[in-house]
């Protein structure tokens, strides 16, 4: 299908969402279904054209709490059966779930036992490996110990391991192929339903009526009436909420975020054949590795402590280039782990701007100006949520809406699939950042 820019009416819309990454394509599609008469507005070319063309895509399930493990495990069997939903509304190219299984090394900071014991509450199939199975499985992987993560300038990078790591493998996990692709799949689904996209156009200002939001601006003069506004804006996220004059009572703040993801050569026996190996997060070394077509494998870092955050203030400055110094850390990194890997003298690969949470947990809720909800501060690991996402919001709004206190009650999500139950005062403004929260973009 293709979406046709419209013709917005002084009639407006029942929700506007600004932002068609694969979070707003995914609430666009969740209200449109709903039956509300829904608005997507994004300053860019198409639906996934900004953070989301630059994610790696990949589903796992390891999360630090039961709600981000619970949300992760409902999400997988969306993609799973992804040619349905929303595939089967909007023909055309479908993007593809690969189940590869994910191996979580045994790193200090990954909490594998902790892991294991929310994976048996949410009911996500594993496997404990010790190092002679890692080594038997992953064929040519060090299964060394080289904690903590050090620069690769270092010269105790190179010291000898500390004895042996093992891992944690979940079968079910894997990634998505194209997800540029998905969140069109959800757009061109949100469209066949009503949904209407603005694609090129900018909102410059947010109209209330007395304590509640009342419709957006656009650059070109446009006015969009509206009494739901949902920001999905991504790395603009933060600076749409000072516009709309909200989140002076969020405890949790976002900034953008800059990060790089490397495409290498895969290292030899790295997968069978024609099939992919497993993806690999790696805390030991503070990296992780994702199989990608044509013999490739994808190389993202997971944020360790030696490695400063590249926080920027204006997301459309950010370079789309890989710098030669994070291509050097990561792609090194991940040849210490693989030592058949090949580490190209020039770099290859992607960058991309999220809206980095502090506690690195994204925020889906509603605001204190009434019809104002956000699904933000999604710090590049909220991609496998998507589909999830899109029912949280809309359930969050039907019941708002209709008069229940989400702040005092939080409303809880009952999963279809897994039968689990959600809490989605989890992913509350108001939340405290508490011990257990995230330390790093794994979650």
């Amino acid at each position: 299908m293709t979406i046709q820019e419209p013709d917005v009416g002084p009639a407006g819309a029942d929700a506007v969402v600004v932002g068609a990454g694969v979070i707003g394509a995914a609430v666009a599609f969740e209200l449109a279904r709903g039956g509300r008469r829904v608005v997507v507005i994004d300053k860019t070319g198409g639906a996934g054209h900004g953070s989301t063309g630059a994610s790696s895509a990949v589903i796992r399930f390891n999360y630090s709490t039961w709600d981000g493990v619970a949300t992760a495990w409902e999400a997988r069997h969306h993609w799973e059966n992804w040619a349905s939903h929303p595939g089967g509304c909007c023909g055309g190219p479908v993007a593809a779930f690969h189940r590869t299984g994910a191996v979580l090394l045994d790193a200090p900071d990954a909490g594998t036992a902790a892991v294991a014991a929310l994976f048996d509450r949410a009911g996500v199939p594993y496997e404990r490996w010790d190092a002679a199975t890692l080594r038997s499985r992953v064929p040519g992987i060090d299964a060394g110990r080289y904690w903590p993560p050090k620069p690769v300038h270092d010269d105790a990078f190179f010291a000898e391991p500390a004895g042996e790591l093992g891992a944690l493998f979940t079968p079910d996990a894997g990634f998505v192929d194209d997800p540029q692709l998905a969140a069109q799949n959800l757009a061109d689904a949100a469209a066949g339903l009503g949904a209407r996209f603005l694609f090129h156009r900018t909102v410059v200002g947010v109209d209330r009526c007395a304590d509640r939001v009342s419709g957006v601006r656009l650059a070109d003069g446009t006015r969009i009436a509206a009494r739901v506004v949902v920001n999905a804006a991504g790395p603009w996220s933060g600076a749409f909420n000072r516009m709309a004059g909200v989140g002076s009572e969020f405890t949790v703040g976002v900034r953008p975020l800059r990060q790089e993801v490397h495409q290498v050569a895969a290292p030899r026996g790295y997968g069978a054949g024609d099939a992919f190996g497993p993806v690999l997060a790696d805390l030991d070394l503070g990296v992780y590795l994702r199989p990608a077509a044509g013999r490739k494998v994808l190389v993202g870092g997971t944020e360790p402590a030696c490695d400063p955050l590249e926080w920027i203030e204006d997301p459309d400055a950010s370079s789309p280039y890989p710098t030669p110094g994070r291509f050097a850390a990561q792609v090194t990194r991940a040849a210490r782990r693989f030592p058949r890997l090949t580490v190209p003298n020039r770099p290859t690969g992607i960058s991309g701007v999220y809206d980095a949470a502090d506690d690195w947990t994204p925020i889906y809720d509603r605001t204190d100006l009434g019809g104002f909800y956000v699904a933000m501060g999604t710090s590049g690991n909220q991609f496998k949520n998507a589909p999830l996402v899109g029912r949280f919001l809309a359930t969050l709004i039907d019941r708002v809406e209709a008069g229940h206190d989400h702040d005092r009650s939080p409303v809880r999500y009952l999963g279809d699939h897994t039968g689990n139950v959600i809490n989605l005062g989890a992913f509350s403004r108001k939340r405290p950042v508490t011990q257990g929260s995230a330390r790093s973009v794994m979650g």
